[in-house]
This record gives structure tokens, sequence and C-alpha cells, in this order.
């Protein structure tokens, strides 16, 4: 995020009053915040998020920095963990990211998990209303054109097709890859708590937890295999 910084007052000088816009492609949580962070600089910036006029095969909403795992974040332990130094550096740089996650945390021994819906829409109502953020809802199909000087590509695991595609044939990757897992939602009611028990990993109780923050259902394979069978079924109609 420092980066950014740099980046946006380098901008501001080269141009004095009127500096051209940053165009960030993805909304997500690093397209989010590297606009953020631009916008705090006044660098305007045009953010480019193809949801909901184009779908992807995990997100549920058009919100900005969607999460499809409430657990996404990982470790919170400033102390002891790489991911917890990064959260705590970015709290220090004013992360829009992290303001959200802080504001809508739930207990979750020492990970930092959130509300998801609380989390988007903290985000995106946030960058809506900040003079210098505009939000274009569109895919952005290929490389960006010639005419948009400064560009940053921020689009992540659920990127298009013909974004992807794009871009391996820049880099000369064979291919790019990667893939979290997304965690549905259910009913509390619904867990048979005769089967599942409470218990954090490591018994750590964490901020604002009590080191039995999760509840854990154990699957037989069967059971397993059943699940993955509906889950997928269900992406397959929704895609479709």
């Amino acid at each position: 995020m420092i980066a950014f910084n740099r980046m946006a007052r380098y901008v501001v000088r080269m141009n004095n009053t009127s500096p051209d816009p940053v165009h960030v492609i993805g909304g997500g949580l690093a397209g989010s915040e590297a606009a953020w962070q631009l916008a705090r600089a006044g660098v305007p910036v045009i953010l480019h998020e193809m949801r909901p006029k184009q779908q992807t095969d995990a997100h549920q909403t058009e919100s900005l920095a969607e999460l499809v795992c409430s657990n996404s974040f990982r470790s919170d332990d400033s102390e002891n963990n790489a991911v917890g130094i990064l959260h705590a550096e970015m709290r220090l740089l004013g992360s829009i990211i992290m303001a959200a996650a802080d504001t809508h945390k739930v207990p979750a021994g020492g990970a930092l998990a959130v509300d998801r819906d609380g989390f988007a829409a903290q985000v995106t109502e946030t960058l809506m209303s900040h003079p210098l953020v505009q939000i274009e809802r569109g895919e952005v199909q290929g490389l960006p054109p010639e005419e948009w000087d400064n560009v940053i590509v921020a689009t992540g695991p659920l990127t298009s097709s013909s974004l992807s595609a794009a871009i391996i044939e820049l880099s000369g990757e064979e291919n790019l890859a990667f893939f979290d897992a997304i965690a549905p939602i259910i009913h509390a009611e619904s867990i048979d708590m005769e089967k599942a028990w409470f218990q954090s990993r490591y018994d750590k109780p964490g901020p604002g937890g009590t080191g039995k923050d999760y509840i854990n259902c154990p699957m037989d394979e069967a059971q397993f295999e059943s699940l993955y069978r509906r889950a997928d079924q269900r992406r397959q109609s929704r895609v479709s």
C-alpha cells in the first residue's frame, strides 16, 4: 500500500492541478484498497467492476470487496503470524479493508472473520461516496486501451476468461490460477448439536472470542460426497 501512495504523489506532481485518473480493474479486496489509497492521496480513480453485468461462479451480489468465505483474512495475530503483521501495517496506513473488517468482525479464535454482507456494504458505500472515485460497471474484456495512462490490474482469482487469456498472453505464462474455498451460509438451527461441537483452531480465544468460536460439523465420506454433489448442482444451475 505504500507503493500506491508514492505513485499517487508522483502523478499529482507531474499533472499539478488536474491529474489523469488511474484505472483500477477489479473491485475485490486489492482493487478496492488501491482505489481508496489513491483517492486519499488526491488522485482521481476509475474503478472497473464487471458485476452485476457479468457475474462469477462464486459471488452472490454486486457489492465491492465481496467475500465468499468469512475466514478469508486468516490470522490476526500481529506478534506471531506474518498475515497478522500485514493486518497491523495496513491499519497504520488507513486501510479501507481493515477498517471495514474491524467494524464487522465476529469471534473466530485467532483469525479475523467478518460478517460478509456488512463488510462489503461498508467498503462499497465508502468508495461510492468518495468524490474522487468513479465506479464503472462492466467487463474489461482484454488489455487496457492505450489511452489509459495509469492502470492497476487487480482482478483476483475470479477474473473473466477473456481478460485472463489476455494476461496469460502478455505474461507468457502457461496458466494463471488461484482459487479459495467458497463457504456456504447455513441456519444455525439446522445443525444437530448432539453431533457437532464448539471449538476454535488450536483453542485460541482471539480478540473477543472464547476459544470455542467455531461449530465443528463432522461428516463421513458419503455425507461429504452428497454435500459436494448438491453444491455443484446448484453452481451449475446458477451458471446456466
